[in-house]
């Protein structure tokens, strides 16, 4: 049928509103977008918008505050920068040629610590208190095997005779337990840092984690989890495939036990057992797996990589996982009060202002 002469030509239209669209209404450029809203410095995100893309063959220039960033990919549509080591929470503004983008919010994790070496998680304690370990090679003698961490962030050596230091969980009562790769013992620790064996021949002990009834789960490097009562008999809960070691450990609020533990695949998975130790695959899907943790509805918080990409991976109920929080060398987080996060990395922790209610580690 003939186009009348007054109707709209739909094909140049659609041309001419992408045109209209990838140059803004205004002509300048415009940022939609910033995924994902959290990082590190040092992470990646990809800054989404329109006429973000210099007249010239040129990169544009991508600032976080004053701080300028690496900027990796950029398109007129897509911007990938690197978080700048100095930058902190505000707005970031791209300059494809003369003009400006609007500034668009990005919350970045402040470093509290440095110089140290965990290897999962850092735990809390009931007054808010962080400790963290520095675990060294297998083997290693370090001069403090865990750091505390208090809520002025001050730091302070805690534990200096213990080896190789890995998990650490307190029981309900705020006593401290913590594992040690060296010999497989898990050692309780008293406020002051006097430390007694409380569980013997664990392997290479790993994760830890207490559940509800206040048994003490630990994990072994060749993938067993044992089982420790209050009246400390232990027994094999359950088994992983042999690849898999049980490195992180920790409960969900449906009183299954969560374990990772990362491989050389990049297709590694989040096992989940039930309390008579039946074990399923929750999600997999993902690059070295290691330190988790829930919030109150239920998300499983993860230091991972997902479709290459490095830091905290949220995995909903649903088993929708999605990169919440860009960052490299990640091993593990805990939940802070507040609605703050705490992310180690092999070398440092962070504080993240996050705005999400973390699970109890003990109801």
């Amino acid at each position: 049928m003939r186009k009348q002469a007054n109707e709209p030509d739909e094909a140049n239209m659609g041309i001419s509103e992408r045109l209209l669209g990838k140059r803004n209404l205004n002509g300048k450029p415009h940022i939609t977008s910033i995924s994902p809203a959290f990082a590190l410095p040092g992470g990646e995100v990809r800054i989404a918008g329109t006429g973000l893309r210099p007249h010239e063959l040129r990169r544009p220039r991508v600032t976080f505050g004053d701080e300028p960033g690496g900027v990796l990919i950029s398109s007129d549509e897509f911007v990938v920068a690197r978080v700048p080591e100095t930058a902190n929470s505000g707005p970031v503004v791209v300059t494809p040629d003369d003009a400006s983008s609007n500034g668009f919010e990005l919350r970045v994790a402040v470093p509290i610590a440095e110089n140290l070496h965990p290897v999962t998680s850092p735990a809390l304690d009931h007054e808010g208190n962080l400790f963290v370990t520095f675990s060294g090679s297998r083997g290693q003698k370090v001069p403090v095997s865990i750091y505390k961490i208090d809520t002025a962030y001050q730091v302070k050596p805690f534990l200096s005779e213990l080896m190789n230091a890995h998990g650490v969980a307190f029981d309900r009562e705020g006593q401290m337990y913590v594992s040690s790769r060296q010999n497989g013992t898990v050692y309780r620790v008293a406020p002051n840092g006097t430390m007694s064996a409380y569980a013997e021949g664990m392997g290479i002990a790993t994760g830890i984690a207490f559940d509800r009834e206040q048994n003490l789960y630990v994990g072994d490097r060749s993938g067993t989890i044992f089982k420790i009562g209050r009246d400390r008999q232990t027994f094999v809960f359950a088994t992983l495939e042999p690849s898999v070691s049980a490195y992180h450990l920790g409960f969900g609020p449906d009183q299954h036990l969560y374990v990772s533990g990362p491989t050389t695949s990049s297709y590694d998975a989040v096992y989940r057992f039930d309390p008579q130790g039946n074990s399923s695959v929750f999600f997999r899907g993902l690059g070295r797996p290691q330190g988790l943790a829930f919030d109150v509805n239920g998300n499983l918080y993860i230091a991972a990589s997902l479709a290459g990409k490095r830091g905290i991976v949220r995995i909903t109920p649903e088993k929708i996982a999605s990169l919440c929080v860009s960052g490299q060398n990640l091993v593990g987080l805990c939940f802070a009060t507040g609605k703050a996060a705490v992310l180690a990395t092999t070398s440092a922790v962070f504080h993240l202002s996050w705005n999400i209610q973390g699970l109890p580690l003990l109801p």
